[in-house]
């Protein structure tokens, strides 16, 4: 990289030497990465301390911040109103640079406040700081929505009515059992703002990537579950991981306590406000004696576990084996354009594995994408999460794609756990989504 990485001691320090990353031997088993460029970067981290929650307004525009250090507050200390009618609760992900490097079997992520040579823009993002529930209200156009809610119109899992004021009440849970189709049909009945107008959509791939890229880069690890740890090391770099997440719940367990539909509910992590960090969470008795650690990262609550999330901008094209044989992964650069008929205007990106397991390797690239080449890993090894995939019997079938694995997938789950065995339109209890916000730059 010559002069980029020249950033050692008696090298001068040029403009274009400001960024920091993580550089790894994709031959390498260990997950942990190396810190590379600024070492002052990655203990300040401007890009991910720049991470906002705050109420957005359906016209994109920010109503106002929450408290940095609770979620339940105004920044200005009043209290804030999280129910939905001031707007959707957001993480703003501020605009950046990036650049991903290939050099023989090291690879190499970089980001940057700065558009430095052959770095790439990441334009301003939102994300949801929780899973995404549904507002009812208007029973023919849903809304996809981030909020505290637990009335009615905003029951979660799949909207059991009969379940209110039990044990398993479903109000004020993430909504599930919605297909990827719907979850960007609710989404887009936000309303035409931002970004050609489809600024509103369910979670997006792109949205995943570049979550997945600052944790990483921070975290300077691949393995997500790392046991969480409050403290900085000796050089004041972040450390540890997120834990398990809400991933250790018994199958059989959960799916008599209430047909696998969400146990965490929104906004639980508000305690944390924009901070990383983890709050335990005691299921009911009715369960059984559990308690899991609900993690956030920078203001994104559960950014996997709990319930799968079903992402668009991506989709898969699995042939069977007397049908092509190839597994082809594509992406859509326009959000105006995502649908689940074809694939026009999408972009083929690479090939996937034909057999599951845990991911060893990514198809990474100058892209950075994050979907695997090559299985063969472990759960403590290379990224220490499961892709999932399986063949048609005959022909071809589009397939979604969706991330993170739910609370009972352990040690497969992970923010690089991804499942392409099913198409956009199967929907299920364990499987909700997030709301982005795309603004037009």
């Amino acid at each position: 990289m010559g002069i980029l990485l020249g950033v050692g001691a008696g090298k001068p320090s040029w403009a274009y030497d400001y960024f920091y990353g993580v550089e790894r031997d994709n031959t390498a088993a260990s997950s942990a990465c190396t810190r590379i460029g600024r070492s002052e970067l990655h203990q300040t981290l401007p890009i991910q301390s720049k991470m906002r929650r705050c109420l957005l307004n359906d016209n994109g525009t920010v109503n106002y911040y929450l408290d940095p250090n609770d979620s339940t507050k105004r920044d200005t200390g009043a209290a804030a109103d999280l129910t939905g009618a001031s707007g959707q609760v957001m993480v703003e992900i501020p605009q950046f640079y990036i650049k991903f490097e290939v050099e023989g079997t090291k690879e190499r992520a970089m980001i940057s406040e700065y558009p430095l040579p052959g770095f790439t823009l990441v334009p301003k993002m939102y994300v949801s700081a929780y899973e995404a529930t549904v507002d009812r209200t208007i029973s023919g156009t849903p809304k996809l929505c981030s909020v505290v809610n637990t009335t009615a119109n905003f029951r979660g899992g799949n909207n059991t009515a009969a379940w209110d004021g039990t044990y398993r009440s479903l109000l004020g849970m993430p909504a599930t059992n919605i297909s990827l189709t719907n979850f960007r049909t609710y989404a887009r009945n936000r309303g035409a703002y931002g970004l050609n107008d489809a600024g509103w959509n369910c979670y997006t791939y792109d949205a995943h990537k570049t979550l997945f890229w600052l944790y990483v880069i921070e975290y300077a690890n691949l393995n997500s579950q790392l046991a969480y740890n409050a403290s900085p090391d000796a050089n004041g770099y972040k450390q540890g991981g997120l834990g398990n997440g809400v991933t250790t719940l018994n199958s059989a367990t959960w799916t008599t306590y209430n047909g696998t539909n969400p146990v965490i509910p929104c906004g639980y992590t508000n305690p944390l406000g924009n901070r990383t960090g983890t709050v335990d969470f005691a299921l009911p008795a009715e369960y059984g004696t559990l308690t899991v650690a609900v993690p956030s990262y920078r203001g994104v609550e559960n950014p996997f576990g709990h319930v799968w999330k079903w992402t668009d901008g991506l989709k898969c094209r699995i042939q069977s084996d007397v049908g092509g044989g190839l597994s082809e992964f594509y992406i859509c650069e326009n959000p105006a354009n995502y649908q689940s008929a074809n694939y026009t205007n999408y972009v083929l990106r690479g090939l996937l594995p034909r057999t599951e397991g845990y991911v060893k390797n990514i198809l990474f690239g100058e892209y950075g994408d994050m979907l695997v080449r090559q299985t063969g890993g472990s759960s403590s090894t290379y990224y220490a999460d499961y892709f999932y995939t399986s063949l048609p019997g005959s022909g071809e079938e589009q397939r979604g794609v969706r991330f993170g694995g739910s609370a009972n997938y352990g040690a497969s789950a992970g923010l690089a756990c991804a499942y392409t065995s099913y198409a956009p339109s199967n929907a299920g209890t364990n499987i909700g989504s997030r709301l982005c916000f795309i603004p037009t730059p």
